[in-house]
């Protein structure tokens, strides 16, 4: 199945200020995030950012909290997205079949929300260059678990080549230059 820009929303999760300078290779990870949210503008495609204990953990990262309106950005304290009210009450008023997943920890909250939103009948795509782990070894055993289960795993650039679906698109330039 190919991503709708029509029947997608993006959650951004966890990418926050004490937890990302541990992950592996940080810095993809925040920069696919970043085109990521800024794909999902340029095609309409509402964003939603969760922030895990955000008391203890810090708040999203200031170039991600930049990119989206501070009322998407919802404090939580389960690991799933989908078992917290605000987050999954939200994801539902979006109207939206299609979850677009980045964020960390693939092998917790990333890969806890993705089998749970799957479970109530969205279809999930997971950018694993815009996911990371503390350990790439908890990433690569999280890819497989939610590949197995049937979950979608796709990239950066399949997200955004997805949704514009043709050169011919207004917004083609300016995703094309996200990429490059």
């Amino acid at each position: 199945m190919l991503i709708d820009a029509a029947k997608a929303f993006l959650a951004v999760i966890d990418v926050q200020e004490r937890l990302l300078p541990v992950i592996a290779d940080n810095e993809a990870v925040e920069r696919n995030c970043s085109i990521l949210i800024q794909a999902a503008g340029q095609m309409n495609v509402p964003t939603v950012v969760s922030e895990q204990y955000p008391k203890g953990l810090g708040k999203t990262v200031p170039g991600l909290a930049d990119l989206v309106k501070g009322d998407a950005i919802i404090p939580k304290m389960e690991f799933s997205c989908a078992r917290d009210p605000a987050l999954m009450k939200l994801m539902e008023q979006f109207g939206r079949k299609q979850a677009i997943l980045c964020g960390v920890e693939a092998h917790i909250c990333v890969l806890q929300t993705a089998l749970e939103l799957q479970q109530r009948g969205f279809e999930v795509f997971v950018a694993v260059d815009a996911t990371g782990s503390r350990s790439q070894s908890s990433k690569e055993v999280a890819r497989d678990r939610m590949n197995a289960a049937g979950i979608s795993l796709v990239t950066t650039e399949m997200v955004v080549f997805e949704m514009v679906r043709t050169s011919a698109a207004p917004q083609f330039k300016a995703l094309s230059k996200l990429i490059q």
